[in-house]
């Protein structure tokens, strides 16, 4: 089959590889109909994680069950799933209190040895805990499949950032970043039941996306002038919550200046830079809880389904840039350089 690989910083290449198989009882094969570039796999292509040469990339994916382990039980051939971006055994101790990310027997797609999401086929360990099925007709319809593949990773970790903040009906929420995880935080925030959602953020295309999801405010200043804008709208006070979606130590820093005392930060952003820009002395002088980390979408897959199945959420709009799988390297190019917010992959 033909899959992504990456080889070295700014070299991605799609190639041919083995054909994923069965290899233990509790295995499943799934055909890929959807997959996606995620801001966080722009790490390894711009140098800034470590990757291993010719090591598959992407942990986005929805397909169809092409091949079952003899231990699957959950799971027949011409199932449509989507697949959250860490496999899980859904039987341990971490798994049975929603935190399926700490699973002893879990694995990133892509690790060294596993399949990637970026490719014509994935082997899921696990299958039974790991993925979760979808109506059969979602693969006839373009727009709910691609809603649907945001499952997998952006509108999950958009939910965890909320409830990490703390939103609550009638709250005020600042999210911090523009990418496809800070507008699905926009989303989760409104579905949580948010009054007010200020956004900071000054690529108009994005923050339209983000108006549209439900945010009432959008901050384009940057700075001390960002931090003046958010206290004028609310108050002198702060928000109630931030989500913070970016993962520097200037946008924790961001964060920190903008929540109200007795807030919370919810933080999803992939960390990455010299420090955290956590003041500890700060956070315990105005009451600050700072909660979040990998998001354990596996967990709110069945809470946020039934939503996008029927409208009351839509993520595909995060989706601005389709191509097929052999233009992936193009759709990282597009992505390091912002002219792309999240690339569609159909393989």
């Amino acid at each position: 089959m033909r899959a992504t690989v990456i080889h070295a910083p700014h070299d991605i290449r799609v190639e041919e590889v083995p054909d994923p198989a069965i290899r233990q009882p509790t295995d499943a094969v799934v055909r890929v109909l959807r997959a996606c570039i995620c801001g966080s796999d722009l790490w390894a292509y711009r140098g800034e994680s470590a990757r291993q040469p010719g090591q598959r990339i992407g942990h986005e994916f929805l397909g169809v069950v092409e091949e079952t382990g003899a231990g699957v039980g959950g799971f027949a051939v011409g199932d449509l799933v989507v697949a959250p971006f860490v496999w899980s055994d859904g039987t341990c101790a971490y798994c049975a209190d929603g935190l399926t990310t700490s699973c002893p027997e879990g694995g990133f797609w892509g690790s060294v040895g596993s399949d990637g999401g970026q490719g014509e086929a994935v082997r899921v360990p696990h299958a039974d805990g790991t993925l979760v099925k979808l109506p059969a007709a979602a693969a006839s319809d373009d727009r709910l499949l691609t809603a649907l593949l945001a499952l997998s990773d952006v509108l999950g970790t958009g939910h965890h950032a909320a409830l990490g903040a703390g939103v609550t009906k009638g709250s005020t929420v600042a999210v911090v970043g523009d990418g496809a995880v800070g507008l699905c935080g926009v989303l989760a925030a409104r579905r949580l039941g948010a009054e007010r959602i200020i956004v900071l953020g000054r690529h108009t295309a994005r923050t339209d996306i983000a108006r549209r999801f439900g945010a009432t405010d959008v901050v384009a200043e940057r700075g001390e002038a960002a931090l003046a804008a958010v206290r004028e709208l609310t108050r002198g006070e702060g928000a109630h919550s931030v989500i913070e979606a970016v993962g520097t130590e200037q946008s924790m820093r961001t964060a920190l200046d903008i929540v109200r005392d007795g807030g919370a930060i919810g933080y999803v952003g992939v960390p990455h830079g010299s420090a955290s820009g956590v003041d500890l002395g700060v956070m315990f002088d105005r009451n600050i809880a700072l909660r979040g980390g990998v998001a354990p979408v596996r967990t709110y897959i069945p809470e946020l389904l039934p939503d996008v199945l029927d409208g009351t959420i839509d993520p595909s709009p995060v989706f601005d840039l389709s191509i097929g799988l052999d233009e992936v390297p193009a759709g990282y190019r597009a992505m390091d350089g912002r002219t792309a917010l999240k690339v569609l992959i159909t393989p």
